[in-house]
């Protein structure tokens, strides 16, 4: 039995990202290149990757090679950036759909391409993965508010930036268990 994986806001093909997000990458084919190569090494067939959107920037023609040289199941959850009605597109992926709530090693986990501040059961230990904002003030508003949200409940908010700019993600699919344990650490470096 394989793992889950997590990330968002892939942007293969998309070349306005290398400034956007400051990616560390000279040319969008490099970058190309190097998010496969991260996905294949941190995959094995056996794992389920879950994309929480904006995936692919342009045509399905040069998504669909793509899809089918990357290791694992994989589940779209669809960002503003996904054009899933192209049907050999589609299946390409296990699962296509707006918003899922799984069971990760046991931890409910709400995944959605947009951040859900009060998202399901955010008082009860529930995780609550997100893109979308990439590591803008949007980004900076949900973590205040993440912040707020620990302050009134007093414990912890399990809401997570999955974007694969963020520093814990470096453009690489991560369990539930890395991603916990990257973030945290940024933030204690950052404190």
């Amino acid at each position: 039995m394989g793992r889950n994986l997590y990330i968002a806001d892939w942007h293969y093909n998309h070349a306005n990202m290398l400034d956007y997000d400051n990616r560390p990458f000279k040319t969008v084919e490099e970058m190309n290149e190097a998010l496969v190569e991260r996905w294949n090494v941190a995959t094995t067939p056996a794992d389920t990757v879950y994309v929480l959107g904006d995936m692919f920037w342009g045509g399905v023609t040069k998504a669909i090679p793509v899809l089918d040289s990357l290791k694992g199941q994989k589940v779209l959850i669809v960002g503003n950036h996904d054009k899933c009605k192209n049907a050999e597109f589609r299946q390409r992926f296990a699962q296509i759909a707006n918003y899922l709530e799984i069971v990760d090693g046991g931890k409910h986990v709400v995944l959605c391409h947009y951040p859900i501040p009060c998202f399901k059961n955010h008082f009860h230990g529930w995780y609550h993965l997100y893109g979308h904002v990439h590591s803008s003030f949007e980004w900076n508003m949900m973590e205040h508010t993440r912040m707020l949200l620990e302050n009134l409940y007093l414990r912890d908010c399990n809401m997570f930036n999955v974007g694969a700019m963020m520093p814990w993600m470096d453009y690489t699919p991560r369990t539930l268990e890395e991603i916990e344990a990257l973030s945290k650490l940024y933030r204690q470096k950052k404190a």
